[in-house]
C-alpha cells in the first residue's frame, strides 16, 4: 500500500473510532439522565399548600388584627404554606371578584369574611362547586359551608338588651340611640333583631329613638352622632348602642367634644384594647369581646388539608366586659 492510501485509510480508521467514542458517550448522557430525572421526581417536596383570605374591608383596627392573625397563624399551622389574601374595602362587587380570581388561583381552603351575606353567597357557591372546602369567619353566608366560625351575635344582642334595660336602667326604661354595622352583614342582622326582640319582650318601656348604619366605622358613626346630638337635647336619650368598638368610641368623641358624656352611657362590641380602657376610665359602660376568628379558622384549615374532618359550626366564646372587671381585662383584647 503506497504512502497516501495508507494515510487515507488511517484517517477513516480515526474518524470511525471518534464517531464510536462519541455514540457511546452519548448513549451514556441519555441513560443517566433518566435515572437522574426520576430521581429529582422523587425527591421533589410536595406541592405547596395555599390559603385563600378574602377580607371584606382591611381598614379598621379589627379587621387588621384579623387579616394578620391569618397571615400569622396560618403559615405557624401549615408550614411552607403561602397565604393569598385579598381586600375587597368594602365593596361587593370587588369582593366577589376576589374570590374568583383566589378559585382561579386554585387555592387550597378558602377562608372568606363576607361583606353581606346575599352579595357573597354565589362565591361561596363557586368555590365550594369548584371543590374547594370554605371556611366563613364572623358573617356568614346563605348556603352551608364547609364550616363557619364566629361568636354567638345573637346572644351578644340579647345580652347586651339585658344590661341596659336591667343595669343601666335598672328595669325603669329609656330611651336608646342605636348605631348599627354594615346592613346586610349576617353580625349586625343578628345585633339588631335578637336586642329588638329582647327589649319588646321583657323591656317595653324602653325605646328605640333612632337608628342608622355606621359601617363598623368610628367616622361614620361619630358624624351620625353629632347629628344625634343636634336633634335631641339634654336628658331625651341615654344609651348609645354601638354594634362594634370603633363606632362606640366614635360616638364617646362627639359626646365629648359636646360636653354631653356624662349624661350619656355607650355600649359597644368587639372587646377593643382602646375601649376596655375607656370602661376603666368610665367613658364606656361595657363592651362584649367578639374574637376575629383568624386563628381558629387556620387551625380548621390545617386540619383539612391534612385530611380530617372538621364540625360545620365553631361558637367561640363571648365575654362582658364592664365596671366590675374592666381593670382584669386591659391588655386582654386586641
Amino acid at each position: 500500500m503506497s504512502r497516501s492510501l495508507r494515510t487515507i485509510a488511517a484517517i477513516f480508521a480515526t474518524i470511525a473510532i471518534f464517531t464510536t467514542a462519541c455514540g457511546t458517550e452519548a448513549g451514556q448522557e441519555t441513560e443517566s439522565a433518566a435515572p437522574t430525572q426520576a430521581a429529582a421526581e422523587t425527591d421533589a417536596p410536595a406541592e405547596r399548600v395555599v390559603i385563600g383570605f378574602s377580607q371584606a374591608n382591611g381598614g379598621d383596627v379589627w379587621r387588621v388584627n384579623q387579616t394578620n392573625n391569618v397571615r400569622d397563624y396560618c403559615t405557624e399551622y401549615i408550614p411552607g404554606a403561602e397565604v393569598i389574601v385579598t381586600d375587597a374595602q368594602g365593596d361587593e362587587a370587588k369582593q366577589d371578584a376576589d374570590v374568583d380570581d383566589l378559585i382561579a388561583r386554585g387555592v387550597d381552603v378558602l377562608l372568606l369574611t363576607p361583606l353581606t351575606a346575599d352579595a357573597l353567597t354565589p362565591a361561596a357557591e363557586r368555590a365550594l362547586d369548584a371543590g374547594i372546602p370554605v371556611i366563613t369567619l364572623d358573617r356568614a353566608v346563605n348556603v352551608a359551608v364547609t364550616q363557619h366560625i364566629g361568636a354567638d351575635n345573637k346572644l351578644i344582642g340579647r345580652t347586651a338588651a339585658e344590661f341596659i334595660a336591667e343595669t343601666l336602667f335598672n328595669g325603669e326604661g329609656g330611651r336608646i340611640i342605636e348605631i348599627q354595622g354594615v346592613l346586610g352583614a349576617s353580625a349586625t342582622t343578628d345585633r339588631h333583631d335578637e336586642f329588638v326582640a329582647w327589649l319588646e319582650e321583657n323591656a317595653p318601656n324602653v325605646e328605640i329613638v333612632a337608628n342608622q348604619t355606621g359601617e363598623y366605622r368610628r367616622e361614620p358613626a361619630l358624624d351620625y352622632m353629632e347629628d344625634m346630638l343636634q336633634r335631641f337635647g339634654p336628658g331625651e336619650f341615654d344609651v348609645v348602642y354601638a354594634h362594634n368598638d370603633e363606632m362606640a368610641l366614635g360616638a364617646v368623641q362627639a359626646l365629648e367634644d359636646a360636653d354631653r358624656l356624662d349624661e350619656v352611657a355607650v355600649v359597644g362590641i368587639d372587646g377593643q384594647n382602646e375601649a376596655i380602657q375607656a370602661i376603666a376610665d368610665g367613658k364606656i359602660a361595657a363592651t362584649f369581646t367578639y374574637d376575629n376568628a383568624g386563628k381558629e379558622a387556620c387551625e380548621s384549615a390545617a386540619k383539612l388539608v391534612n385530611g380530617e374532618e372538621i364540625d360545620p359550626e365553631w361558637v367561640l366564646e363571648t365575654n362582658q366586659i364592664d365596671a366590675t372587671n374592666a381593670e382584669e381585662w386591659i391588655g386582654k383584647g386586641f
